[in-house]
């Protein structure tokens, strides 16, 4: 099958008509989100960074290419894999929107994961 549109949003922006499945992709809850408000359709919490890998990164861009090296490695465990294929499904269906709190949406485990879902499995 044939992926749609994978995007990358901030979970603080409005959501838009055009983001399909709205999937937050962050192990914490973002800050000042009501649960309630969040406009998320699921919250993928098996796909997100290490505690311990995210405090390392500290997002700092300089370390990314490091990040996303581990981040691929902690990919790999069969939890991880699993929450992945998942949202290959749900790209493979409709738009997904992948939700974080980062500011710098680029230099975050949510734009390797837009990379990943475009990737052939």
């Amino acid at each position: 099958m044939t992926r749609r549109a994978v995007r990358v949003r901030r979970i603080y922006d409005h959501p838009a008509a055009e983001d399909g499945i709205r999937v937050l992709v962050d192990r914490v809850w973002p800050r000042g989100i009501r649960k309630e408000a969040a406009a998320i359709d699921e919250w993928a919490k098996d796909v997100a960074p290490s505690t311990e890998l995210r405090k390392w990164y500290g997002h700092v861009p300089d370390r990314f290419a490091q990040f996303e090296a581990h981040y691929r490695d902690e990919l790999a465990t069969r939890t991880a894999r699993t929450a992945l294929d998942h949202l290959r499904t749900l790209a493979e269906r409709d738009t997904v929107t992948l939700l974080t709190a980062t500011r710098d949406v680029d230099h975050s485990q949510a734009a390797v994961l837009a990379r990943l879902l475009q990737e052939p499995r």
